[in-house]
C-alpha cells in the first residue's frame, strides 16, 4: 500500500465528480467491505481456486502452483528464479508432495499455523471499521485495472481508538488509501503506509519502523469468488528487542480460475504431480 504517495497520474477517472459522491457516510463502504472480506479470508475451499503465484523476496524468486482445498492450500514449485527446476529439484518437490500423501502431519500442523494466522486478519478485518476515519477522495481517482467504479476512501487511524488486543495496534499506525467494488462491495485494492512507530507488547514483541508501504490487490475469480492477486511489502521491523529484518516482498497471482468441485488435499496433490511443468 504505497498510500497517498502513489503518484496520481498513473490513475484515470469514471468522470465521478464532488458532487456525485455518495451521501451516505464513508464508514459504511468499509463496514460492507468489512464483512465481506471476512467471507473471502474464511473460505471453506467451497469454491476451490487454482493459481500460480510468483513470490519475490531478500533471498530468493520462486514460482508455485497451487491449489486451494477443503483441507488447506497445496502448492508445487515450478519456476526458481525464473527458470524451470533442474531434474534434481523437480525430483525433490515430487518426493515433498509424495511424503505429504504418506504422511500428512506436517501438513495438518502447517494448516494450524495457517488458521492462527487467518485468526488475526479476520480480528483486524473486523476492527477496520471502527479503527480508522475515513473521508471519500475527491475526483474518485480509479485505478487502470478498474473493471467498474470504484469507491475511493482516504483512511487515518482514530485517536479515540483502543486497540482491544497485541495485534491491533498494527491499526494506530497506518494510513493510506482504499478501493471498493461499487457494484460488489469488495475491497479490491489498499495502499498504506506506516506513519509512525508500532509496538507489540510495549516493544518486547516486536517494533515496526515509520515509513515502511504495503500495497494490496484482490482480483474476480468468477462466480462471485475474489482472490488476492497481488501484495508488495517493504517493512523494517525489529523483532523480539534484537533482530532486526528489512521485509521486502511481492507477490502476484496469475492464471486464476475456479475448479468445478471441491477437493482433499490428496486430489489437488495428485493433480499437482500429474501437471506437466513449464520449459
Amino acid at each position: 500500500m504505497r498510500c497517498t504517495l502513489i503518484a496520481i497520474g498513473t490513475l484515470f477517472t469514471f468522470g465521478v465528480r464532488a458532487q456525485d459522491l455518495p451521501q451516505e457516510p464513508a464508514a459504511s463502504w468499509v463496514k460492507s467491505a468489512a464483512e465481506r472480506e471476512l467471507h473471502i479470508i474464511d473460505d471453506d475451499g467451497t469454491f476451490p481456486v487454482r493459481y500460480r503465484m510468483r513470490r519475490i523476496d531478500n533471498k530468493r524468486d520462486v514460482t508455485r502452483e497451487i491449489i486451494e482445498s477443503r483441507d488447506g492450500s497445496v502448492a508445487r514449485t515450478v519456476l526458481l528464479n525464473g527458470k524451470p527446476l533442474s531434474a534434481e529439484d523437480d525430483a525433490a518437490e515430487r518426493n515433498r508432495l509424495q511424503a505429504i500423501l504418506d504422511d500428512p502431519a506436517d501438513f495438518l500442523k502447517s494448516r494450524k499455523r495457517n488458521s492462527t494466522a487467518r485468526s488475526y486478519a479476520m480480528n483486524l478485518v473486523r476492527l477496520m471499521p471502527q479503527a480508522m476515519l475515513y473521508t471519500y477522495v475527491p475526483g474518485q481517482p480509479q485505478p487502470p485495472n478498474a473493471t467498474g467504479p470504484q469507491i475511493v476512501l482516504d483512511f487515518k487511524p482514530d485517536p479515540k481508538f483502543h486497540p482491544p488486543t497485541t495485534i491491533s495496534e498494527l491499526l494506530t499506525g497506518l494510513q493510506g488509501r482504499m478501493w471498493i467494488d461499487k457494484r460488489s462491495g469488495v475491497l479490491t485494492r489498499i495502499e498504506g503506509q506506516v506513519i509512525k512507530p508500532v509496538n507489540f507488547g510495549w516493544g518486547v514483541l516486536a517494533h515496526i519502523y515509520p515509513g515502511g508501504t504495503v500495497d494490496f490487490e484482490q482480483a474476480p475469480a468468477g462466480n462471485g469468488r475474489w482472490v488476492y492477486s497481488h501484495l508488495e511489502e517493504h517493512i523494517v521491523i525489529r523483532e523480539v528487542l534484537v533482530h532486526t529484518a528489512h521485509e521486502d516482498n511481492r507477490i502476484m497471482a496469475a492464471d486464476i480460475h475456479l475448479l468445478a468441485a471441491p477437493l482433499s488435499y490428496r486430489e489437488a496433490i495428485r493433480q499437482l504431480l500429474e501437471m506437466p511443468l513449464p520449459r
